[in-house]
Order: structure tokens, then sequence, then C-alpha cells
């Protein structure tokens, strides 16, 4: 992407630049410098404060540093804080989840905010050196399979409780239009071969949900409420999404880790422990087998969504294929086919199902000789569905096991 000439406004002490590139664009909201004390006072002097916040005039900027999220600078003052900048801004629901009841999560205590939008996050410093992130790679390194699993279902768990407790915040209906339109932006941004648009279940309401999140963003008793990734500015979502989304992404952060280890413990043994872990404290309607039901979505399409996010985000860059995320994404296909040729299935039970109710209203009422073929047609339906359902690829199993 090229950086273009930008005629947005932006606030004291930032500038606004634009990138383009084939498909792809966006903006993004810089601080100019950040050096000395006063440049802090300039850069806040325009925003809007929320929350817990320093005192500008009592701050000393102690360094600054910079990820794959954005600048961030440490603050000494009355106490030590993280200045977290959001160049491409948020969803909007930033300040909601550091506000929810849930006392799972490390959010925020303040922050700035210009025209309605977040600029910068505040939080105190903490010196928590627990990561679990690296206890698992160790431990798929070392090939210790029950202790990865044990984390895994431990991540899981504290997921669902984050997600039962700030169940009573905020809930919509599902809203598979938006998402299927998600989706299919997604995929003509990137020109991709694949295609996948799915009903979704009634189950998978909208929910204050936490967007991106990785193992990193997981320590003992806690989650960090983290910025947007990149990819959340070069296609900016219209609509709210619901818990299983949190849980595939935290799914696909897993096949980044396995993937980075090249270990040899089963994939299959480490996403049914994570699953798991979720469904055990997760609320019922959000984590039953209805959302997890892949002939209509379920953590799949969540999963796939995933894989073209970072493919989005090495286009931005040019950084090449990202791995494993265009290996899964190559599997897709094959697994629809599966799904398509259950289907088959599906439809046999329909035509049974059809042919029993409309012998029993065509012979209403039946004599006992004209029963016995309705009968027989609706338990062939029944069985037929059941069998159907059953055939639905388990959440636990990625794409790359049905080559």
């Amino acid at each position: 992407m090229k950086i273009t000439d930008s005629q947005k406004p932006s606030p004291a002490g930032f500038q606004t630049v634009s990138f383009e590139g084939i498909g792809l664009s966006c903006e993004m909201i810089e601080p100019v410098d950040l050096e000395s004390d006063r440049d802090w006072e300039q850069i806040v002097s325009g925003l809007k404060p929320w929350g817990e916040v320093p005192d500008p005039g009592k701050i000393r900027v102690s360094s600054l540093s910079e990820d794959e999220r954005g600048p961030i600078a440490i603050l000494e003052g009355d106490k030590d804080w993280v200045a977290e900048f959001l160049p491409w801004g948020s969803d909007g629901l930033i300040r909601m989840r550091a506000v929810a009841p849930s006392s799972i999560t490390q959010a925020p205590c303040g922050g700035y905010r210009w025209n309605g939008a977040d600029i910068v996050l505040i939080r105190e410093l903490c010196s928590d050196d627990y990561d679990i992130n690296i206890q698992i790679s160790e431990s798929l390194n070392s090939g210790d399979s029950e202790l990865a699993k044990k984390l895994l279902w431990g991540c899981g768990d504290l997921l669902g409780r984050h997600h039962r407790e700030v169940e009573s915040t905020r809930t919509t209906p599902p809203d598979p239009r938006r998402w299927n339109k998600r989706m299919q932006g997604l995929e003509e941004k990137l020109r991709s071969q694949s295609i996948w648009r799915a009903p979704h279940s009634r189950d998978a309401e909208c929910m204050l949900s936490i967007g991106d999140l990785r193992l990193s963003d997981f320590s003992e008793g806690s989650i960090k409420i983290g910025r947007p990734r990149l990819s959340d500015a070069l296609l900016t979502s219209e609509c709210e999404f619901p818990a299983i989304r949190d849980l595939s992404s935290l799914i696909h952060d897993l096949s980044r880790l396995h993937f980075q280890n090249s270990c040899d413990i089963d994939i299959v043994e480490l996403r049914s422990s994570l699953i798991d872990g979720w469904k055990h404290s997760a609320p019922e309607k959000w984590c039953s087998d209805s959302v997890f039901y892949s002939h209509r979505g379920g953590l799949a399409i969540w999963e796939y969504e995933q894989c073209l996010l970072d493919v989005v985000e090495a286009v931005s860059h040019q950084s090449g294929a990202p791995q494993p995320a265009t290996a899964i994404i190559g599997y897709v296909t094959p697994y629809q086919k599966k799904m398509f040729n259950n289907r088959v299935l599906g439809a046999f039970s329909m035509m049974a199902g059809f042919f029993g109710l409309a012998s029993l209203v065509n012979t209403f009422p039946p004599s006992q000789d004209e029963i016995p073929l309705p009968l027989f047609s609706l338990l062939l339906s029944f069985l037929l569905l059941r069998y159907y359902r059953s055939l639905a690829p388990p959440p636990e199993l990625p794409f790359t096991r049905f080559a």
C-alpha cells in the first residue's frame, strides 16, 4: 500500500495518513512527535478523556516503542502508566468493554477520544510476567501434551466465564445477512477462489465480543482487552458478532502456534481441549450444538474468516503468503464439497418427509392399509435427517483433515 495525501483533519499533535492499495485502503491517525513531556500535553490537549487518566502536567514520557498494533508510550507520574495509541481507531465498543461487569478482563482504565473515536487507551503499568503463550509453546516443543491441553482448557474456560459475565450487558439477534456480506467483501478484495455463505444458528446471538483474541492476551485468571488489528481498518465491520467468533480467533491463534512450533502433538486434541474448556463455562445457548453445527456455518466459517483476515494484512504489507492461514484456506473447498455431498441425504430426508405428510393428507382419514407407507416415509425421513446431522464435521477437526 502506498501513502497518499489526506485532507481529513486531525487533533493537535497528530497527523492523518492515508494508504491505498489494490482493493484496499485505510486511514491512520498517528502522533507527530512524542519525545518530551510537553509533547504529551499537546497530544492530549485536543482529546476528550474518559475513565481514569493521568494528570498531563505531571507526566514524564519514559519510553516509546511500537508493535503491530501501533505506538506504545510508558508514562511516569504518580503511577506508572501505559498509553496505547490506536492508529486506525476501533469499532467504538472499547469503552463499553472496559466498563462491562467482568471480573475476568484486564481492561483499559481510561483513554482519550476525538470526534467520538478512540485515539489512545490508558492502562496502569503492571509487572505480570505470567505468559501463557510461552508456556503453551514450551509444552508443545517438549511434547508435553497433557500440560498443553490443560493450559488450553484453562484459556477456553476463562473465555467462557467472561462471556457468561457479560451476557447481560448487550445481546442482539443474529445477523447472518451482514455476516455473509462481510465475508463476501473479504473474498472480493482478495479475489478469493473460495466462497462461503452460511445461514448460521438462531442461538448465535450478537454480543459484546472481544474481537481479535490471542493466547498472549491470557494471563493467570484474566484476559487482556487489546487493540484492534490492522484488518479491522482495511475492512471495517458494520455488524456485531457472536461469542463463537471470539473462540474462533483463539482457535486460529492455536493453529499459528502449532505451525510455528512444528510439534508432533495432534492438533485435534489441542483444539478439543480449548473448545471443551469454553463450553464448560460459556452460556449454554451460545455454545449449543446448533451454534457449532458445521452445516450451518458453526465454528468453521468463523475460522475461515480469521484466515482471510490474515491474508488481508499480508497483502497490505506485501509480506508473502501468511501461514498457516493460506494452507488452511486451500482445504476449504474439499471441506465444503464434503458438506455438499452430505446434503444429498438431507434432500432425501425432506423428500421422504414430504411424501409421508402428503400421503396422510390425501388419504385423511387413512384406513389401516394406508397408514404403513406414510409412517414408513416419515420414519425414513427422521432417520435420514439424523444421519445427515451426524455427518456434519465436528468443530475439533481442522480443515486440513478433509483433503
